[in-house]
């Protein structure tokens, strides 16, 4: 009998697969009597992919396109992927994922589960359930985030915790945002590692930008969380 973590990983697997599906019949979704889906492209270039302070790329770009769609109730489906360090024969890294998100006041709250996976290197796939809940502050906003992922074999059958403090803040009289944040991880991937990070975003006609400064403390001083300034420039579909 599969266990409930096997489950869940077929069943994101599933979900996100649907995401393709959808977006291939997006035009019919979104007739009046059932625009209820909507769903969205984005594609990202980065000059280091950074993954809570440590660099998956060894310290290369990356590419990382990501399909979402989701429903005016909530939930939504979603699949993201990059290009990577070589990883025990995986080049690539290919997420699915499922949540549900929503706005009450000031606050809102997204809840999700994610799948990593890692082809030709699937002793390394592993599961995520992730909570944020974000408020507003005037223009800006605070969020707490807390990942955790249960014990399994590609981690040592050890847990993992993660969380995270991050804020936005419009400067006034720019068109820049800043932008910060601040992680501890324990478990699998770290043991009380922290990272942080703080940076400025806008937009410039249809991309958006972004330069953050990324930093690290992690056991046994990996020099793949040296300090370093990221660039970033996205395009939304």
């Amino acid at each position: 009998m599969s266990s409930p973590l096997q489950t869940g990983k077929w069943l994101l697997s599933g979900l996100a697969a649907l995401a393709l599906v959808f977006s291939a019949h997006a035009d019919e979704a979104e007739t009046p009597d059932s625009g209820a889906f909507e769903v969205d492209f984005t594609i990202v270039a980065v000059s280091d992919y950074r993954f809570r302070g440590y660099s998956l790329t060894d310290k290369g770009p990356a590419l990382q396109p990501e399909l979402t769609v989701s429903h005016e109730n909530g939930l939504y489906v979603f699949a993201w992927g990059s290009n990577i360090d070589d990883n025990g024969g995986a080049g690539i890294e290919v997420d699915f994922g499922a949540g549900y998100y929503t706005e009450f006041g000031r606050f809102n709250f997204d809840l999700n589960g994610m799948y990593y996976s890692y082809p030709d290197a699937n002793d390394d796939n592993y599961a995520e359930y992730t909570g944020r809940l974000g408020a507003a502050v005037g223009n800006s906003e605070v969020g707490f985030t807390l990942a955790y992922s249960p014990a399994q074999e590609s981690l040592g059958d050890v847990d993992n915790t993660y969380v995270m403090l991050d804020g936005s803040v419009p400067i006034q009289g720019t068109p820049f945002t800043l932008l910060g944040s601040y992680g501890v991880e324990d478990g699998a991937f770290g043991d009380s590692k922290r990272d942080w990070s703080i940076g400025a975003s806008t937009d410039l006609g249809p991309f958006s930008v972004s330069l953050t400064y990324v930093d690290a403390a992690r056991t046994g001083d990996d020099p793949l969380t040296d300090p370093t300034a990221v660039f970033a420039i996205s395009r939304s579909f």
